[in-house]
């Protein structure tokens, strides 16, 4: 693995669950700051990804304040080489991390992962398009970057863990693994995104502002007149930027048209691309309903014969609306979950817990059914799995029956 440290450079220059499964029943659990001066193996010694914003600021302030050891990195994943359409400040993060680093008085490095980057996060996400999924590229860069490659590096170079930004929180069990808990903001809980990450990975993970409400972030970062104090939160693709996902696919995956059918078989009109839409989209489909007060919805994507089929978004609706799925790639942030249990699903990011009950069978696979009606369940994203607050796991969506 080739990864490149840049230390030297400057930008310029280059809800609680009624039911909960036996599994967790009676457990005991011990809380554990995220933050701790010291290790079984000694003095502990954390780097800091800072993206340049105020989240990752704040929570290299708080391991400063605690006086563990730190430094700070930024992960340089992305520069835009292609020119696609968009906002891609990199230079300006990297900058504004360097800022609030030397605010701190602490040292500063931009870690050059282009190159692993575009294998294990844009050929992920592209190749997900082109199968017809809609993949989930910030839960695999948690995985496979922030806690994958960069934790790597930050061990080849002496340090004992990563901290980040994230809105979530660890706690210690009576065995000593670790377990992930939503963030105290739950508008702002980023458990989700780490559903697939290991045990391992867990361990060596520090999520300094868990316990912080986002009002009181930007308030420290004010008090410490950090750089990034009043900075917008970032809405793009992960380390990418405010880039459309369409923008972003025309730029590698050539258009692709065909017809676009409604749910009683009839062309409506015509496509740019199967990758260019996802299960439930109503913005951009560009085709008029002629319905007074209803828009088509994508509900379906057929690869055999390159059509789109909309319809409209009601209950109803048995292509949109599904109370069974099957979830693969089985991943568990503790012990793995081998018998039939009930349990709390995230079928996305800002989806509300829903009761679901989960039955696994053959390898890393399960089947899911939901207590309600889910919109819109989309093969490729990824399902968090809950027990109350705590994060048990994920899968990534494969089928979705039909109700």
């Amino acid at each position: 693995m080739r990864i490149v440290s840049e230390a030297s450079q400057r930008p310029s220059d280059h809800l609680a669950f009624r039911n909960p499964s036996p599994r967790f029943a009676n457990r005991q659990i011990s809380a554990k700051l995220p933050i701790r001066k010291m290790s079984a193996q000694g003095t502990e010694k954390v780097l800091v990804a800072m993206s340049g914003g105020v989240d990752s600021s704040v929570a290299a302030l708080l391991l400063e304040r605690a006086g563990v050891p730190i430094e700070g990195a930024y992960m340089k994943n992305w520069i835009n080489e292609e020119n696609i359409v968009g906002d891609c400040p990199w230079q300006t993060d990297i900058e504004d991390a360097r800022l609030v680093a030397d605010t701190l008085g602490i040292p500063f490095r931009v870690v050059n992962l282009m190159r692993e980057y575009r294998t294990r996060v844009v050929d992920y996400l592209l190749a997900g398009y082109q199968s017809g999924v809609t993949p989930n590229p910030d839960v695999m860069c948690n995985r496979d970057m922030k806690f994958g490659v960069f934790l790597e590096y930050a061990r080849q170079n002496g340090f004992t863990a990563v901290a980040t930004g994230h809105y979530a929180r660890r706690l210690q069990r009576s065995d000593g693994s670790w377990e992930i808990l939503e963030g105290v903001d739950k508008n702002k809980d980023q458990s989700y995104f780490l559903a697939l990450l290991r045990q391992s990975q867990i361990a060596a993970a520090r999520f300094p502002i868990g316990e912080l409400q986002k009002p009181a972030v930007r308030s420290l970062a004010a008090k410490h007149q950090f750089a990034t104090a009043a900075k917008k939160d970032s809405q793009g693709i992960c380390f990418i930027g405010e880039v459309k996902m369409s923008h972003f696919l025309r730029a590698f995956v050539p258009d692709n048209p065909g017809l676009i059918r409604n749910h009683f078989g009839k062309v409506v009109g015509e496509h740019r691309g199967l990758h260019l839409y996802t299960l439930g989209q109503k913005r951009g489909v560009g085709v008029p309903s002629n319905t007074p007060h209803e828009a088509y919805v994508v509900v379906e994507k057929r690869a055999a014969t390159n059509e789109l089929i909309v319809a409209f978004d009601r209950p109803d609706n048995c292509r949109l609306y599904s109370t069974r799925c099957r979830i693969g790639s089985l991943s568990f942030t503790n012990r793995p979950l081998d018998q039939k249990a009930m349990l709390l699903a995230k079928p996305r990011y800002r989806a509300r817990a829903a009761e679901v009950r989960f039955e696994p069978f053959g390898e890393e696979r399960a089947m899911l059914e939901f207590g309600q009606p889910q919109r819109a369940l989309t093969p490729g994203q990824v399902c968090a799995l809950y027990d109350g607050e705590t994060l048990v796991g994920g899968g990534i969506f494969e089928e979705i029956a039909a109700r």
